[in-house]
């Protein structure tokens, strides 16, 4: 097989799947594993895939990609979201102004929240519902547009909202999460809304269960030095772990 048929057949695979990992793809084509990383390292570069933590991921529809469904967010990881949130929560003092992103962790650490006086800043219904019954916080939305899947305000009323405050604390989520490639998220709307975000917090917390680290979604969020803490699950893989280690970046495993 030519290298371009190899290549041809390794982008087909991967679209008909969805994803694929190196070991199968090795076995499929007939060639090393150390052959096919480098296979993915060109494709990506091409922009014909993606590299995900031990295979490749689709890229054919990155480009409308539109996000899942808040109904089926708020399932997926649920267990792993739930203990992140509640890490996060034990971040707070009373009196914080804190910024929550639209995230199905966000929204956990909404429902955790203990009544005490806070400031909360957030684009998420969800969020603002929940948060709606405390009586000793203080409730701001951003408004905009509406992005009907996520629940979320965005868009430029979101982001002109954001730039009249200042909060303590940042927690939010995003798609992916790549130790040398930074945050990203499934369409540029919900990344620029994220980026004001980062601007306007003192610290910044990202909350990501395991599922999200390797992988590098549509539209870059920010750079992995623009973060300051992360909460994650234990099922992190020990090679994304130690990598994210070797940048000296704060990691919670719960």
């Amino acid at each position: 097989m030519l290298v371009a048929e190899r290549y041809d057949k390794i982008v087909q695979l991967v679209n008909d799947r969805g994803s694929i990992r190196v070991t199968e793809l090795s076995e499929l084509c007939g060639v090393t594993e150390e052959t096919i990383r480098r296979d993915l390292d060109r494709l990506e570069q091409a922009g014909r895939l993606r590299r995900s933590h031990g295979g490749a991921v689709s890229v054919k529809d990155d480009a409308v990609q539109s996000e899942i469904p808040y109904a089926e967010r708020e399932i997926l990881h649920s267990e792993e979201k739930r203990r992140i949130a509640e890490a996060a929560v034990g971040l707070i003092q009373p009196k914080d102004r804190i910024l929550l992103d639209a995230s199905t962790t966000a929204w956990y650490m909404a429902r955790s929240l203990p009544d005490i006086p806070l400031t909360v800043l957030t684009n998420s219904i969800r969020v603002a519902s929940e948060l709606a019954v405390k009586e000793k916080i203080d409730v701001i939305s951003t408004g905009g547009l509406l992005a009907q899947r996520s629940l979320s305000f965005v868009g430029p009323l979101a982001e002109r909202t954001l730039d009249g405050y200042y909060v303590d604390k940042l927690f939010f989520s995003c798609k992916g999460v790549h130790p040398e490639r930074g945050v990203s998220e499934s369409n540029e709307l919900q990344a620029r809304v994220k980026q004001k975000m980062i601007d306007r917090a003192d610290r910044v917390i990202l909350l990501a269960d395991s599922s999200k680290f390797g992988v590098q979604a549509f539209t870059h969020v920010a750079a992995m030095d623009q973060i300051d803490e992360i909460i994650t699950d234990r099922k992190l893989p020990s090679e994304i772990r130690g990598r994210l280690e070797e940048r000296s970046l704060s990691l919670t495993v719960v």
